[in-house]
């Protein structure tokens, strides 16, 4: 082997070692650029309707963001804070009754079949010694409560966390202010005879993240509404936190929704058992409706990703970059699936585009 071969090598090795180190800058990057692109949208959507000035319209947009958020803090972060933590508080003793409510169904259900064949498992007393092998239900429910203090921790690094969001914002403004500046510094580095293409692919990536951050945003709002509907006419306590979760873990599919229905099933157990099965019943057809009626009425132009490439996207980036990476996992997705049909799939294997113009 020619030694400008192995130097070659090594130089792919040493770069591909250097982008994987910094592999923690890309999410935050590309985070940005989620971000950038939603304020660029909005401002977009309000100089179009105002007949403004970009920098006017981008003004009003960043002010309205403000508003709305200082409003937020002071309605509605309140009360959900207050309800989100009383939640967590009864989470141990929920998985406490639960465990309580399995033990003594299974006795019941034991005593039934084996009354007349074996008396000596019909004896409750027999079969609460043979079940004190498993945890109970205190025990369960301290190891859940260390769980969640344990998750709470590592996640409340206060002053990365701090950190990693300045940089997501500062970035983010940033490239709002001159998108066309940022696109045209990422075509330079495309070789010339592709950067009228590269800019076609670049602007249909932003139109469908674009899409994908509307249609997510209206879902998530609906799903929201119909939650507190739901759980306000069954009498479940803490709506509104239960509703803000429901909607915000709805951003995260396949395992956003699952997650989000432990609080509420939680507090119904506490209450009346009967009715952890009538919150999961809502949170069923709940789902089922922004699956079936919600998200095509509204996502229709939008990328469609099919649900096996969803869960493998979501599995990959979570190994990859951790939990930023589970909430980021779509949108890279439907990047990924912008390139590949245009790049691979259009310019490759149907035009053999690259072949005619080297």
């Amino acid at each position: 082997m020619k030694s400008t071969s192995i130097l070659s090598i090594l130089a792919l090795a040493i770069s591909i070692l250097i982008l994987w180190s910094l592999k923690e800058i890309f999410i935050l990057f590309f985070a940005s650029i989620i971000i950038a692109m939603a304020l660029c949208t909005i401002t977009g959507k309000i100089r179009d309707f105002l007949r403004l000035p970009r920098w006017l319209a981008l003004i009003i947009t960043l002010i309205s963001i403000l508003l709305i958020s200082g409003i937020s803090i002071l309605i509605i972060i309140p009360q959900f804070a207050s309800e989100f933590q009383e939640l967590i508080n009864q989470i141990p003793s929920a998985v406490s009754k639960l465990w309580e409510l399995s033990i003594n169904t299974f006795l019941n259900f034991a005593e039934i079949v084996y009354k007349d064949t074996i008396p000596n498992l019909a004896d409750k007393t027999l079969l609460t010694n043979k079940l004190s092998m498993f945890p109970d239900g205190p025990t369960l429910a301290s190891g859940v409560t260390d769980s969640i203090t344990r998750l709470v921790s590592l996640v409340s690094n206060v002053g990365i966390g701090i950190l990693q969001i300045f940089f997501i914002i500062s970035v983010s403004l940033m490239i709002t202010l001159q998108p066309s500046s940022y696109r045209e510094v990422a075509i330079l580095l495309i070789p010339s005879f592709y950067r009228r293409r590269a800019r076609t692919i670049l602007l249909r990536c932003g139109n469908a993240l674009s899409s994908w951050m509307a249609g997510v945003l209206l879902s998530s709002i609906c799903v929201a509404i119909l939650a507190s509907i739901g759980l306000y006419l069954l009498g479940i306590k803490l709506v509104i936190a239960n509703a803000l979760i429901a909607g915000i873990l709805n951003i995260i599919p396949n395992v956003g929704p699952t997650i989000s229905t432990i609080f509420p099933l939680s507090v119904a157990l506490l209450d009346t058992p009967w009715k952890s099965v009538a919150v999961l019943g809502l949170y069923v057809v709940i789902q089922n409706i922004e699956s079936y009626v919600i998200t095509p009425s509204i996502m229709h132009k939008q990328v469609r990703l099919l649900p096996g490439l969803t869960l493998t996207a979501q599995f990959i980036f979570t190994i990859l970059f951790g939990p930023l990476g589970l909430l980021l996992a779509i949108p890279m997705a439907v990047v990924i699936q912008v390139f590949v049909k245009e790049i691979i799939v259009h310019d490759l294997l149907e035009k053999n585009y690259f072949s005619t113009k080297l």
